[in-house]
């Protein structure tokens, strides 16, 4: 089958996977008003394209925490990707490598990153989750310095889990929980029990492990040792540092105040995010915060952003408003869902491609040509990008 755009992608995704496992990947918090916004914040932009420029020429190459990428994007970090695709992180980090991204990788993992780091030379950051017991959390970055990751990314936005319905109206649950709707829901979908389902629900195995290495504890599912410290503030970025002397990024930053406070701890970066959605129902995008953080940031420190990214227009808009790089969620996840590692490389590609196609129609060769200046102000975004950049 032919597709032409991460939107294809996504329906055969849809096509593929059992209703539960579509549900877990899609699904946002309660009414979706999160999710809705950040692809509505990226679609109220407008650009305005400059012409009779020299487009001959194209680069797209930067540096992501300190290391070279081949466009600004980093691919993950996303959980219990066992759910879409045997040995998914291993695909997932394949396809970053080839794509010449760096690949994170989630806590919840379904693969242990001793294997992912076995399949590829490429640059690998760790996703966190702290845990009540922080052994736990400590060994996941001990097994993490010692198979040479790069970047740790603090998640700071997941104290408990949001309230996500699809769960409770397709019956996801971890360990799975046998219903006659869930057999009837995996029974009309063949293909993915032929090529997923047969070997069994997927574990937590990261989280297994540095249980049972640091805290003596017995969880192949995770779900105990999944259970997030709720006591984790500002003071722990210090207790980080003690164990993690690489770049240390905070994700789910979702206000101006708190970017300033990660700046002022001496962290590397921040990722504006909502978790996609997924977490607190009503918060704003993470693109309507850029423009204002990336004012406020340190020359050093660098601003990531996610939610919604879908075509490679949205990234050059993110850039434009002074994004070093988005992170990419859902929109691999649906290549790899659909036809495994190849369709999570094309959707790479795809992603690429577009990026370079907008580029040019914008009448920039490189990304410092991606200016609050290209666009239009039809959104409060692009109003204070054009005000403080």
């Amino acid at each position: 089958m032919t597709y032409s755009n991460v939107a294809d992608y996504r329906l055969a995704a849809r096509r593929f996977l059992p209703a539960f496992a579509f549900a877990y990947l899609e699904g946002g918090a309660e009414n979706e008003l999160t999710l809705r916004r950040n692809r509505a914040a990226l679609e109220a932009l407008a650009f305005e394209p400059r012409v009779l420029r020299d487009v001959s020429t194209l680069d797209t190459c930067t540096t992501l925490a300190g290391h070279a990428a081949a466009w600004p994007a980093v691919v993950g970090p996303t959980g219990i990707n066992g759910l879409f695709r045997r040995r998914a992180e291993e695909a997932l980090a394949r396809a970053a490598r080839a794509a010449g991204l760096p690949f994170a990788l989630s806590t919840a993992s379904t693969s242990l990153l001793e294997d992912v780091r076995a399949i590829t030379d490429g640059d690998l950051w760790l996703q966190l989750y702290v845990q009540q017991d922080r052994r736990i959390a400590q060994n996941l970055m001990a097994r993490a310095r010692a198979a040479q990751f790069s970047t740790l990314m603090l998640t700071v936005d997941t104290p408990v889990l949001g309230q996500r319905d699809d769960y409770a109206r397709t019956g996801f649950a971890m360990p799975v929980r046998w219903t006659p709707r869930l057999l009837w829901d995996l029974s009309t979908h063949p293909r993915w029990l032929a090529a997923v389902g047969v070997y069994g629900q997927p574990r937590l195995v990261n989280l297994s492990r540095s249980a049972r290495l640091a805290a003596g504890i017995d969880d192949p599912m995770g779900t105990r040792t999944h259970r997030m410290d709720q006591t984790l503030n500002w003071r722990d970025i210090a207790w980080l540092r003690q164990h993690w002397h690489g770049k240390i990024l905070l994700k789910g930053v979702q206000s101006v105040s708190d970017a300033r406070g990660a700046f002022e701890h001496d962290v590397d970066g921040v990722v504006l995010s909502n978790h996609g959605g997924r977490q607190l129902d009503g918060a704003r995008s993470p693109l309507d915060l850029l423009a204002q953080t990336v004012s406020e940031a340190p020359r050093r420190a660098e601003v990531y952003v996610d939610g919604g990214i879908r075509r490679g227009s949205d990234i050059a808009k993110a850039v434009a408003l002074g994004a070093r790089g988005v992170l990419l969620g859902r929109a691999p996840l649906y290549g790899l869902a659909a036809a495994g590692q190849a369709g999570a490389t094309d959707v790479l590609a795809m992603l690429h491609k577009e990026l370079q196609t907008c580029m040019r129609l914008l009448g920039c060769t490189e990304l410092a040509d991606l200016t609050p200046g290209l666009l239009a102000m039809h959104g409060v975004a692009a109003r204070e990008a054009a005000a403080t950049i």
